[in-house]
């Protein structure tokens, strides 16, 4: 029996993780080794690792890293403490094949710490680009320590390839996330505000603000502005929490202050997916620089208000109308958001991250990946165009 190793640091990854973990678990031919750190294991966070559990699913390791601490120094000593914890972790227990997804801080801990122990690593949505943040290099640092690459669409693939990456090596996939979409029944208006106390009658935003690592110095006033944009609009909003980056307490204190004084306004710790994607299909727009503005509200058709560079770079469909940080471009772009033009428009539209069956492509060549010496040795792919 084959031992898939999983490592998840937040709800945003475990999202993606979700119907993979699912299909693994039900799979006779392998086995599940989960490892949850970072975020996860935070209560300022919600401790989510408990609704991993509640989802049927063992925790066989836990890596605590995450400092209490979000400046630059902090963030860096969370990666070393991750890197610890993550040689300690493999030291017990060695999986035949690790998956990570994406771009995270935790995640460059658990692969860095894999490498001395010859663990081969499958890495899902590499090749994609985010502009303004750390994120950017750690994304493609993870894309050159991998073994297999699991992209989210063909020119995402194509990049990996273009990065050297043996063309055996890329699956097509699609985005796993989108898979949990359709089989879901979604919560229902009523059954969201007996849950969570919301008024949902009323037009409603989704708001994701997240800090912009390589700008984080403004964090304060880019929070500010958006804001005042939110405060302009009169809509009521449900803020979701931000992660654990780079002033990343900055922007849940802001945003704390603002929902005190705003009746119609209310935070979130964790929604938890089945939750997050109810509230996706309620409400009129989402704004702020998250990926799942990027990748998952496209499958709700539901228009999106992305600001600033978080997200540049990224491939996105036509309900994304991106705006710059000032107060005044943001509520255009709410406003824009709202109306009935652009609602309208996006009937027939088709997200671009895929069909919702990337969670058994991914399985399925998890399986028959053969674990042998090709699979380790990496050679440098020479790109022809």
């Amino acid at each position: 029996m084959r031992t898939i190793g999983v490592v998840t640091s937040a709800r945003s990854d475990y999202g993606i993780h979700f119907p993979v973990l699912s299909r693994i678990q039900a799979d006779p031919e392998l086995r599940l080794y989960l490892i949850a750190t970072g975020m996860h294991l935070s209560p300022e966070f919600g401790t989510t690792v408990n609704a991993i559990e509640a989802d049927g699913f063992q925790v066989a390791d836990r890596v605590e890293m995450l400092l209490s601490s979000d400046s630059p120094e902090g963030i860096a000593k969370s990666i070393g403490l991750g890197i610890i914890g993550f040689a300690q972790s493999y030291s017990r227990y060695q999986p035949d094949l690790l998956l990570v997804v994406g771009d995270r801080f935790e995640t460059l801990a658990a692969v860095s710490a894999s490498l001395p122990f010859g663990i081969p690593i499958a890495h899902i949505h590499g090749g994609e680009s985010t502009e303004g943040l750390i994120d950017e290099p750690i994304r493609h640092s993870i894309t050159k320590m991998s073994h297999l690459h699991f992209a989210s669409t063909e020119a995402y693939g194509k990049r990996i390839i273009q990065m050297g990456e043996e063309p055996w090596r890329v699956i097509v996939s699609g985005a796993p996330s989108l898979d949990s979409i359709n089989p879901l029944e979604l919560m229902s208006q009523q059954e969201l505000e007996n849950k969570f106390g919301w008024d949902l009658s009323q037009p409603t935003l989704l708001v994701t603000s997240h800090p912009v690592t390589l700008e984080y110095e403004n964090t304060a006033e880019y929070t500010k502005e958006l804001l005042a944009a939110l405060d302009e609009s009169g809509l009521a909003i449900v803020f979701t929490y931000p992660n654990s980056d780079t002033h990343g307490k900055v922007i849940a204190d802001l945003i704390n202050d603002f929902v005190a004084v705003h009746e119609q306004a209310s935070l979130t710790v964790s929604l938890g997916s089945h939750a997050y994607f109810s509230l996706m299909n309620q409400v009129v727009a989402m704004v702020g620089n998250s990926s799942s503005g990027i990748i998952e509200a496209a499958s709700f058709k539901l228009p999106v208000v992305n600001i600033g560079n978080r997200q540049q770079g990224r491939l996105h469909g036509r309900n994304v109308i991106n705006v710059g940080y000032s107060r005044q471009e943001v509520f255009a772009g709410i406003q824009k958001a709202v109306s009935d033009k652009i609602r309208s428009g996006l009937r027939d539209l088709a997200n671009p991250y895929g069909d919702g069956t990337a969670s058994q492509k991914i399985v399925n060549r998890l399986k028959d990946v053969p674990l042998d010496q090709h699979l380790i040795q990496k050679r440098f792919y020479e790109w022809h165009n």
